[in-house]
């Protein structure tokens, strides 16, 4: 992709999104954010500025709202991908609430792509995840594992890239990378940016660091009659910035038009539950209180990547290990105790685009 050219990032104020745009900055991309900031903050965005010391270029925009990003593509005609990560994306709140995800996450992305077509833009990086092999028959997980996911959010993973694949197929001069997240954790190394889930954490690590701080009690084991070395779930943790550069590899294979393919993003070594307790309670010096609760619905016993074929055709490979992840994220949240909640969350006025 020619440095000219800029690469739109949908829900690039978040966790994930925030560190890829950092990893896009840093290779002297151009880049465009939209985020309609349910669950992130604009502060991010000035966090990543002061990060690479350059200006981004954000707009307050939901990918529900056609002609907010018909505006924003025709502004920056210079757009010739994009990296989409916006959506609801919590595995327990999706089967509570699971219309607000088919809504939000699968018509939303559709939305996305009827812009991009209008308008001419036909590489797309998908934030996919593991969650779409459902309770697989062979662990560690290949791409060619079949597809099934056991929960609403999964599902919705799981349909958006069949969308993404039908439309590969239907016009051979689209490309798109279904990138496969493993379990993301760790925060950028500088302290200064990492996630920051708003009102009670849905993920393991992030809560379990605010244990560490002081604002849980403690933390919920979901269950300890898995079939596991400890009988707590395992999964595959994944450093944030391992996984954004991992976005940057898949955006360069898009340059090889390869049509529509699918990446495992992981690390290949699984981690059971209890282990990432001893894992963080080292990083912060003292051991971590929790409790042992009931299965949450939805949960599967193990995702642990096979990342051979990215390895492979990406040239990536996650670099960063367990003890530096832990660590990087006591850093963050020992540096942020409330993370980005003190800061002002909303974007400026003017960057607010709203049509709907």
């Amino acid at each position: 992709m020619s440095t000219s050219s800029s690469v739109l990032v949908t829900g690039g104020a978040g966790y994930i999104g925030s560190h890829t745009v950092i990893e896009l900055l840093n290779s002297n991309q151009n880049v465009v954010i939209i985020d309609n900031l349910y669950n992130s903050s604009f502060e991010a965005v000035r966090r990543i500025e002061t990060i690479t010391g350059k200006k981004v270029t954000f707009y307050k925009v939901d990918i529900l709202d056609k002609k907010a990003l018909l505006q924003v593509f025709n502004q920056h005609p210079e757009i010739s991908s994009v990296i989409h990560f916006a959506g609801l994306k919590a595995v327990g709140e999706s089967t509570k609430i699971p219309l607000d995800y088919y809504h939000n996450n699968i018509t939303g992305t559709i939305t996305l792509l009827q812009a991009m077509k209008e308008v001419g833009i036909k590489n797309i990086v998908f934030s996919s995840s593991a969650t779409v092999y459902g309770d697989p028959p062979v662990i560690p997980i290949p791409e060619t594992s079949p597809i099934g996911s056991t929960n609403p959010y999964g599902r919705t993973k799981q349909f958006i890239e069949s969308i993404i694949r039908d439309l590969c197929t239907a016009n051979p001069d689209w490309n798109a990378a279904l990138l496969r997240y493993f379990n993301p954790a760790g925060a950028h190394p500088s302290g200064i940016l990492g996630e920051n889930p708003l009102g009670v954490p849905n993920n393991l690590m992030p809560f379990l660091s605010q244990v560490a701080i002081g604002k849980r009690e403690y933390l919920s084991v979901f269950g300890q009659d898995y079939p596991t070395r400890d009988g707590t779930a395992i999964r595959d943790y994944i450093h944030v910035v391992d996984l954004a550069k991992g976005h940057l590899a898949a955006l360069k294979k898009l340059d090889d038009q390869p049509g529509c393919v699918e990446y495992n993003l992981g690390t290949g070594q699984g981690s059971t539950v209890l282990e990432m307790v001893q894992a963080f309670s080292k990083a912060v010096g003292r051991d971590l209180p929790y409790k042992i609760m009931d299965r949450r619905p939805g949960d599967v016993t193990n995702l642990t990547a096979n990342p051979t074929k990215a390895n492979t055709e990406l040239d990536w490979k996650a670099e960063i290990d367990l003890d530096t992840t832990c660590a990087s994220l006591w850093n963050w949240q020992s540096k942020n105790p409330n993370g980005l909640e003190d800061c002002p969350g909303d974007a400026p006025p003017e960057l607010v685009i709203k049509y709907i």
